[in-house]
């Protein structure tokens, strides 16, 4: 076998070696319809409806695009794992000249090298070496030699079990990755859903309060028209103006918590701040009735923080069995071969050289003293037996956050009704006092009021519907079925 044969041969042999890793993210998208795919937001105001905002939230938010960005790193975390089992070659070479006084003299050295584990524990290894001398008195030297091994643990590293033990951990270990990426993209379209919904909350207090001036502004005119009729003090008109210089600084603070919403929505949707944009999703609601015990099995079987939380168990078993391995001694049957040829050619002549060896026996390192080999079985059993704990803890923590969200959306619904019918009753009654009030069997401050008794059952309302419908959406997140219910598909190949 030549120089060039073996290079060849190396190069054939070896995964990827010119090959570079592209860090190329993938990103999670969304098949529901009813999305405008193509937002575009222009210097006048954007509509957006809440499907639009998951869309950007899927497609822009910081929090999301930084997860896959890790997860091109983990994966290639893995595909080092995979790799544990495959054939590693390296290449190994120099050429040196060197002049003296008693002679000049160029040297060559080329020794590849191969390596292969098996699931087993047996090492397989294969290096060929050349070296070439050429000097100008002492002459011409060449060497080339095969030396064959093969190592099989018979304690420690012995056995499928503790050979594939980090492969088999580095999986898992993916699975919980995956199930991260799982957890944060359904908290942040959470956080974009709840962050939506505020918006709507702010554009519609903020209406509520400009109905609530332009009716104070109403009574207004009536007040005058009743002291120009000589039915109404002069004096009382006071009351109804301090009600309209209390409406608009309602308005003033209803349009500031309006610009912060709207900031906080852009911020999570990472678009340029200055965007002016308007929620228009419908405000409506329809009751859900949930089954605790079905709610609550499903949450065993979707819910990635408690899924994560299994899996740290396997992990901890994992450990256990490569903590053990580490401890044992070190007792391997060896055996190998060589073959070296040397060719010498100088002055005296041609010289030719042919020799092998071969071995074959076992070889035992036992640490005598050293308690330190145990430390980390220890570790690994105090973890196997904290999981159980942790487990036993997560099961009884989901089995409560899932009884929390059913009852509270149950709550949530009944106060959503009773408070439409307080606003339905709020606002017959102040109509029965305005017209008390043109008859004058009523008082203005009677009817300023009720005025206050209709705007707050108005923003009673109000917040009861958007408590309902997040609600709706904290019961999606805590049975892990947010991706689902939006379409959402993660991409994570």
């Amino acid at each position: 076998m030549n120089k060039r044969l073996l290079l060849v041969i190396a190069l054939a042999s070896a995964p990827s070696l010119a090959a570079d890793v592209l860090i190329n993210p993938s990103a999670p998208s969304t098949t529901r319809s009813g999305y405008n795919h193509s937002v575009s937001l222009s210097t006048q105001t954007t509509t957006l409806t809440l499907g639009d905002a998951v869309y950007l939230g899927l497609r822009n938010n910081p929090a999301i695009r930084s997860v896959y960005l890790q997860r091109v790193a983990q994966k290639f975390d893995l595909r080092v794992a995979e790799d544990i089992f495959n054939p590693k070659l390296a290449l190994n070479g120099n050429y040196r000249a060197n002049r003296g006084s008693a002679d000049n003299a160029r040297n060559s050295n080329l020794a590849p090298a191969a390596t292969l584990l098996s699931e087993y524990g047996t090492r397989l290894s294969m290096s060929w070496t050349q070296q070439l001398n050429n000097a100008n008195r002492a002459g011409r030297y060449r060497s080339d030699g095969l030396d064959l091994a093969i190592i099989q643990p018979l304690m420690r590293g012995a056995g499928w079990d503790a050979t594939t033990a980090p492969l088999r951990l580095s999986r898992l270990s993916e699975q919980a990755n995956r199930l991260n990426l799982k957890a944060t993209v359904a908290q942040t379209i959470s956080q974009v859903i709840a962050t939506y919904r505020e918006l709507l909350r702010a554009q519609e207090q903020l209406s509520i309060v400009q109905d609530a001036l332009k009716r104070s502004n109403t009574l207004l005119e009536v007040n005058k028209a009743l002291i120009a009729a000589g039915r109404m003090a002069e004096f009382e008109i006071v009351q109804t103006e301090a009600d309209i210089a209390t409406q608009q600084l309602g308005v003033e603070e209803a349009q500031n918590q309006l610009d912060t919403s709207r900031l906080a929505l852009l911020r999570l949707l990472a678009l340029d701040l200055s965007t002016p944009i308007r929620a228009t999703e419908a405000l409506e609601a329809t009751p859900m009735n949930i089954d605790k015990r079905q709610a609550f099995n499903l949450a065993q079987n979707q819910q990635p923080e408690y899924l994560a939380t299994l899996l740290g168990s396997q992990q901890a078993d994992l450990n256990l069995v490569i903590a053990k391995d580490s401890g044992r001694w070190q007792v391997d049957l060896v055996a190998g071969g060589n073959q070296y040829r040397d060719a010498y050619s100088n002055d005296s002549g041609n010289t030719h050289d042919r020799r092998w060896d071969s071995y074959a026996g076992i070889q035992v390192q036992i640490p005598i003293g050293d308690i330190s080999t145990r430390q980390a079985e220890v570790h690994a059993r105090v973890d196997v037996e904290n999981q159980q704990i942790v487990i036993a803890d997560a099961r009884q923590q989901l089995e409560r956050n899932v009884n929390d969200v059913v009852r509270d959306l149950g709550t949530r619904w009944r106060q959503y009704e009773i408070s439409q019918r307080a606003v339905e009753l709020s606002r017959r009654k102040i109509e029965i006092e305005r017209e008390k009030l043109s008859a004058g069997r009523s008082t203005n401050f009677q009817v300023l009021s009720f005025e206050t008794d209709l705007r707050n059952a108005e923003n009673a309302r109000l917040n009861a519907l958007i408590a309902y419908l997040n609600a709706q959406t904290q019961l999606d997140l805590t049975l892990g079925m947010t991706l689902e219910s939006w379409e959402i598909t993660l991409n994570d190949y």
